[in-house]
């Protein structure tokens, strides 16, 4: 048993992982990594979930220190707000709207979402945690609040989905048009997402109604979670905890990509991918893993762009 323990929490949940198998890496810096074992799993206390927004809004004071020309901006995003929820409705009413769907009505029925499912809000401080600590591009949590489109269009999709399941699928279906119309990224109200969830860049993202994705999954630009367009029902693909899936790749069926495991960029996945193993190639085939023990000798360079390496032993 192996005790995986995260810096900004107290507490520790122990699970059986194999050390050896892979490693998750980030770099401050072009030229050192740190890895860490990729069974890394971040459970959050109480207290780490109500320190995040005055973190934030600290953040967005040293902001305008740096940048005055911003205090309006921040204001009226940030610091004007006595929660989050107030904030992240705000935030995705502004961008969401047009001439005959006014902010304000959105931010009314944003906000009652927000305050009646205290799960969704952590959900939303989950994902957050999960941009920061795993995209080295984000300097900060208000950075990525205001600017990541991935993490709204993530955010989004959960009130969808809390209207979707309330049968308010017009609604829910309504925000699923708007924000594939602005942010260019395309989730069912239906489809079911885990916690800890990074949408890096998000541009071209499709995920079909069917679809499930566990916690801690981290998918990047243009990626497609599909059908394969032979079948109807549950029809797309379910996707286990801790999966990678690079830029450019399509996951179509009903089909299982096992905890942990990493889908390679510009792969077609039309069959099961055990867990902890690695997919690569267009039909995907199997690189490394414990179904497919084979020792990769350099980190893969579809990888390489996001600072995540893998060494299947």
């Amino acid at each position: 048993m192996t005790a995986c323990i995260h810096s900004s929490r107290t507490q520790v949940i122990e699970f059986e992982c194999n050390q050896n198998y892979a490693k998750f890496c980030r770099s401050d810096y072009p030229d050192q990594f740190s890895c860490k074992p990729i069974c890394k799993i971040n459970v959050y206390t109480h207290q780490d979930y109500d320190d995040l927004w005055p973190k934030m809004k600290d953040e967005a004071r040293s902001d305008i220190d740096q940048e005055p020309i911003l205090s309006n901006y921040y204001l009226t995003s940030i610091l004007s707000h006595s929660s989050m929820e107030s904030a992240l409705a705000n935030l995705i009413s502004m961008k969401l709207s047009n001439s005959s769907l006014p902010s304000a009505t959105l931010y009314d029925l944003f906000m009652g979402v927000l305050t009646e499912d205290r799960e969704l809000v952590n959900a939303v401080k989950d994902d957050l945690r999960a941009v920061k600590e795993r995209d080295p591009a984000c300097i900060s949590y208000v950075h990525c609040f205001l600017n990541f489109k991935g993490f709204l269009a993530c955010q989004a999709h959960r009130i969808a989905h809390h209207l979707w399941l309330q049968d308010r699928k017009i609604l829910a279906l309504l925000i699923q048009g708007r924000v594939s119309e602005v942010l260019a990224v395309d989730i069912h109200p239906a489809a079911k997402i885990g916690r800890g969830i990074m949408l890096d860049h998000a541009t071209g993202v499709v995920i079909g109604e069917t679809a499930v994705i566990g916690n801690n999954v981290s998918i990047l630009h243009n990626v497609t979670l599909g059908g394969t367009g032979k079948s109807n029902g549950d029809r797309h693909p379910k996707i286990g905890d801790g999966v990678l899936i690079g830029a450019g790749s399509c996951v179509l069926g009903n089909i299982r990509i096992g905890d942990w495991a990493k889908i390679g960029a510009g792969s077609v996945v039309l069959k099961d991918v055990p867990a902890r193993t690695t997919a690569v190639g267009n039909p995907a085939k199997l690189i490394g893993g414990k179904m497919n023990p084979v020792k990769l000798d350099k980190v893969p360079s579809f990888t390489m762009d996001h600072k995540w390496c893998d060494y299947v032993i």
